[in-house]
């Protein structure tokens, strides 16, 4: 007897994990920085940004997300508001790879076993593993490069919008503004062993932020959920 409720309640929890609804899809966007050098607008998307989605819907209202995103941050004196900025005249550009984890969280109920139109407003939030090029400014507005890679840590902060634009594709609008644990990505403040302590500069009290700003389109498969409590 009491092998067989092991199996009924295996075989019941089989059903709900794979029964889930997943989403696969590609990210396509722009990208911008805010710190040290250039601009300070934080909404501000400019350098193409690219990359893939993979979601697991673990119930109407919340999923599990992961995404790779390739950008370019770039900020340059010159489209600053700050005159000392202005003056200074330093620019930079970094390639930068990023690895999202997180969950995202719909305002509404988002079921796309039930009829109707689906939309719904969505918060996002998890960590970002962020892989960017080292350098640094050896007293002149252009960047020497370290010829090193450094990995860092960053909290992404998202809001968008996603609605279900047929029955198995979503198209969704994100704006995520990302806190980053590193105050070199704009070569600042290198902690490479190689540059002096004199070539840092700026607030070295602030960490770095960027922003990616773009659209999501996504293909659903798996069978209908039970959503069951596991």
């Amino acid at each position: 007897m009491k092998q067989t409720k092991l199996l009924v309640l295996s075989l019941l929890f089989s059903q709900c994990v794979l029964s889930q609804i997943y989403e696969v899809g590609l990210y396509s966007g722009a990208s911008n920085f805010t710190g040290d050098v250039g601009s300070t607008n934080f909404i501000a998307p400019k350098e193409i940004a690219f990359g893939g989605i993979l979601k697991w819907n673990r119930s109407p209202r919340h999923s599990f997300r992961l995404s790779i995103i390739k950008g370019k941050l770039k900020g340059d004196d010159a489209n600053s508001d700050d005159p000392r900025r202005i003056n200074r005249g330093y620019s930079f550009s970094n390639d930068i790879t990023e690895i999202t984890t997180g969950m995202e969280y719909t305002f509404w109920e988002f079921n796309l076993h039930e009829s109707g139109f689906h939309h719904t407003p969505y918060l996002h939030t998890g960590v970002s593993f962020l892989r960017s090029e080292q350098f640094y400014f050896q007293n002149s507005p252009n960047t020497t490069s370290l010829n090193a890679k450094q990995w860092n840590f960053a909290i992404p902060f998202n809001i968008g919008y996603k609605a279900a634009i047929s029955g198995q594709i979503i198209l969704a609008f994100d704006i995520g503004i990302r806190y980053s644990f590193s105050d070199d990505l704009d070569g600042s403040n290198s902690n490479n062993d190689e540059v002096d302590i004199a070539y840092q500069f700026g607030n070295t009290n602030s960490n770095d932020w960027y922003t990616f700003t773009g659209f999501t389109l996504t293909y659903t498969f798996g069978r209908k959920p039970c959503y069951c409590n596991f």
